[in-house]
């Protein structure tokens, strides 16, 4: 089966056989790390349904949504932001959201331990089916992360169960609902700017106002919805872990549609302690330009997951990271 494409990005059916699949992968992350899913099986009711409560919950006062604000959560980093509280590169983004992660109770050792990022999430009390709702849809992606990062174990050469084994039998469970106000035309205001995701692989579920960008080696290119499909992404650490030869790929995002965006990024990543050390490959050269966006090379980073992580929130949320870290 050939790779289809919407606009150079291209799209994978994930009905096809197990090997083409990973061999689809394989190609694309050697290009430039983004690709379409369809074919995928999250139930599309369950879909409309975080997307609906989603609306409502944006819709309301900023008073009603600070009841469940980010530092009520305390180490465990759950709730919302108002727009302009979270920072790309040190600019405001234009966007506000609420931040949910693996919902673990005060008994879970990693909670009673104080970890940061582990606990319970916040919900809002006035839309009861909301927690849910969230709960459903991290079950089902999850299970969706995992059966990717078995694709993607296998177009790398490895066993299909590697990550799952060593990075993943307990992964640190990321998901964020983003609500990014409309711009005029004429701005250049940015809802998020020029990044890189943290960990092994994002699967985003957008609505139809489009504005994602994504950076190829040809220049900026538009990632428009397709209905019922996931864009997914290789983040820093699956670029740390291959020694760069799957490759982060830097995205931006511009809301000019008139109207409000949503969209959903869950992040797949690995346990909190898990170290991350370039895989021995064989037969796979490595990408010895180690140029990117930022300036910095993954491959200098030594340490743990959740080290890694630390550090890039604390740039995130500055004032948060100082309040309860």
């Amino acid at each position: 089966m050939k790779i289809s494409h919407q606009n150079s990005i291209p799209v994978i059916d994930l009905t096809a056989s197990t090997n083409d699949v990973a061999r689809q992968i394989h190609q694309v992350c050697r290009s430039f790390g983004f690709f379409y899913i369809i074919g995928h099986g999250i139930d599309e009711g369950l879909q409309q349904r975080l997307e609906n409560l989603s609306r409502q919950f944006f819709a309301q006062d900023e008073a009603t949504k600070m009841q469940i604000k980010m530092s009520l959560g305390g180490k465990a980093w759950r709730g919302y932001f108002p727009v302009g509280d979270e920072l790309t590169s040190g600019q405001p983004d234009l966007k506000e959201g609420i931040y949910f992660e693996q919902e673990l109770d005060k008994n879970h050792p990693m909670v009673i331990a104080q970890t940061p990022l582990h606990g319970a999430n916040l919900f809002p009390k006035n839309l009861p089916d909301f927690k849910e709702t969230i709960l459903e849809y991290l079950e089902a992606m999850t299970n969706l992360g995992d059966r990717l990062m078995r694709a993607i174990a296998l177009s790398l050469g490895l066993e299909a169960e590697y990550f799952s084994i060593n990075y993943t039998a307990d992964p640190l469970i990321l998901f964020r609902l983003f609500n990014y106000p409309a711009v005029n035309t004429n701005q250049s205001l940015w809802g998020v700017g020029e990044h890189t995701d943290y960990g092994l692989l994002t699967i985003l579920k957008q609505d139809d106002a489009g504005g994602l960008q994504v950076k190829t080696p040809s220049g900026w290119i538009e990632a428009p919805p397709i209905p019922n499909s996931f864009v997914c992404n290789i983040g820093d650490m699956l670029d740390r872990l291959t020694n760069g030869f799957y490759r982060s790929t830097p995205h931006r995002v511009r809301n000019i549609s008139g109207r409000n965006r949503l969209s959903f990024p869950f992040f797949f990543d690995p346990n909190w302690n898990a170290k991350i050390q370039p895989l021995h490959l064989a037969n796979l050269s490595v990408n010895k330009n180690t140029k990117r966006w930022d300036h910095t090379n993954l491959q200098d980073f030594e340490g743990t997951y959740g080290e890694y992580l630390l550090r890039k929130i604390s740039k995130v949320f500055p004032y948060l990271h100082d309040e309860v870290l």
